[in-house]
């Protein structure tokens, strides 16, 4: 994700920070300051909002590590000021794999809220939970409660949540994947609603929620119909075979022409009929400025790129397009390049198909 810095890594997963991160931690100490004056209470509110988010990154390590069990990489963890964010490969296409998955990061916090509470009762730190404020009382005992309520929050049965997730894969135990969905997001977008109702009379951070549940549950319902449309149908389908290819020694310029002179923004770099290396259109532009138009592709072209085969499935080469934060894949056959598999061209293969269909249902209609 760009505007991110790498801030560790665990097991192979690198955790990034989003610069908007750091506009939550500052708002968080001037909160406090201009409520106590007291930079004792800064650090305080600072360092009760680090821990919180210690409690998330280990919770999006719990997807992370048990999707690996499963044989799904994650490619990193970014810190939000809404949450946290694995970004993993895939899903399981297994319900009960995707429901352990799922249910992974909500069973670290309980484990967490468990072990603070255990930790206060032993020592007799525990107090009434109506003595505790948002901003006041017991550091560990508001930890434990924030944890509690991360487990109920994220196992609200709605997209872009856990429960939703959880709810799709049980449902997905007794019908059809993509039909799960579609119940699944119907359900978080009907609960959409009822906070935004709510949202108006008593709480408008209710509001963003609602838009948040919303525009999930209607994302995901769309990824996986799309993914049911590919399903099967192999990539040669839908790449395309006019295309444009650069050398590493080639300039900018040259490239810059490229663009100016056809339809293509990415390019497959190749040497002796090998793909090297892919530049793309938004590395150009930045470079250009930055190098110069004399400047070689070779020094500025991606060369840790994915690929595909004209015989993968479309399902399983787009879902890599997406992951692969690139808008063009080379498409290999025998190692040689002989197409180029982009959004663009998957977008108007469906809208073609979808067209056909519509033709073929019109002409036996007619009849």
């Amino acid at each position: 994700m760009r505007w991110s810095w790498k801030i560790g890594e665990f097991a192979g997963i690198g955790v990034y920070m989003h610069a908007t991160f750091l506009l939550l931690i500052g708002w968080i100490a001037l909160s406090y300051w201009i409520q106590q004056r007291s930079m004792a209470a800064v650090l305080g509110g600072v360092g009760f909002i680090l821990a919180l988010f210690a409690c998330v990154v280990m919770h999006e390590y719990g997807h992370a590590l048990t999707a690996r069990k499963y044989g799904i990489k994650t490619r990193d963890i970014t810190l939000l000021p809404i949450g946290g964010v694995a970004r993993l490969e895939r899903m399981p296409d297994n319900p009960v794999q995707e429901l352990w998955v799922a249910l992974a990061g909500p069973a670290v916090n309980v484990v967490i809220a468990v072990v603070l509470f255990a930790w206060l009762a032993i020592s007799a730190s525990l107090v009434p939970i109506e003595t505790l404020g948002v901003t006041s009382g017991s550091f560990l005992e508001r930890l434990m409660v924030v944890n509690l309520f991360l487990v109920g929050f994220n196992l609200i049965p709605a997209f872009p949540m856990d429960g939703g997730r959880v709810l799709r894969a049980l449902l997905a135990m007794r019908m059809e994947y993509t039909q799960a969905t579609q119940i699944a997001a119907s359900v978080g977008q009907g609960l959409a609603l009822m906070f935004g109702f709510l949202g108006f009379f008593y709480n408008p951070f209710l509001l963003f929620i609602a838009f948040f549940v919303w525009i999930g549950a209607a994302g995901e319902a769309q990824m996986v119909q799309m993914r049911s449309a590919l399903a099967g149908i192999p990539v040669s389908r839908a790449m395309l075979t006019d295309f444009r290819t650069l050398s590493p020694r080639d300039s900018l310029a040259q490239a810059a022409e490229a663009v100016r002179s056809g339809f293509q923004q990415d390019f497959p770099v190749t040497e002796n009929g090998r793909v090297v290396g892919v530049l793309t259109h938004r590395e150009l532009i930045s470079e250009l400025v930055s190098k110069g138009p004399d400047a070689l592709v070779e020094e500025v072209m991606r060369r840790d790129f994915q690929t595909a085969d004209s015989y993968d499935m479309l399902e399983v080469a787009f879902a890599r397009l997406q992951s692969c934060q690139c808008h063009t894949l080379p498409v290999l056959h025998g190692g040689q390049l002989v197409g180029l598999l982009t959004m663009d061209s998957v977008g108007e293969f469906m809208r073609i198909e979808s067209a056909m269909k519509a033709a073929q249902r019109f002409t036996q209609s007619s009849k």
